[in-house]
């Protein structure tokens, strides 16, 4: 397994929240982020990642889920989910979990591994993400 670390600033393509009646400050909410990762692993350095993220809060905290898909410079492709826990301190949110990749096409076909994130917004629609993890390509479990 190779280890893995970048960051991407993201920016909220699409978005839509429901208040919820069950209980005061209960919110439902569902938001598209696209943005494009920064790494040292030429692998994933430029790749454009979108991600689709399913928050549950009460109060401004509370569960997210979400799926994501980056686009690499050859034009291969890797997918995953990702779970977390979203605070909301001072306004700002912040959402800390892991993610693990479920498969790719093109040089990714077969990938595995994971890791943790953790994302801060920045403003109403650009966050910052930080990542880190660990990955093997199937051609390279083949040896």
């Amino acid at each position: 397994m190779s280890s893995i670390t970048g960051t991407f600033s993201g920016r909220i393509t699409k978005q839509s929240a429901i208040p919820l009646t069950d209980q005061p400050n209960h919110e439902m909410s569902i938001a598209e982020i696209s943005g494009t990762h920064k790494s040292a692993d030429p692998l994933w350095n430029d790749a454009k990642i979108t991600y689709w993220g399913v928050n549950d809060l009460l109060d401004g905290k509370g569960p997210q889920r979400g799926y994501f898909t980056s686009v690499h410079a050859d034009e291969g492709r890797d997918w995953g989910t990702f779970e977390g826990q979203v605070t909301t301190a001072g306004g700002a949110m912040t959402v800390e979990g892991t993610w693990e990749f479920a498969g790719g096409d093109g040089e990714y076909r077969g990938l595995t591994g994971g890791g943790k994130f953790k994302t801060v917004m920045k403003s109403e629609t650009e966050l910052e993400c930080s990542w880190d993890g660990i990955y093997e390509l199937a051609k390279a479990q083949t040896r």
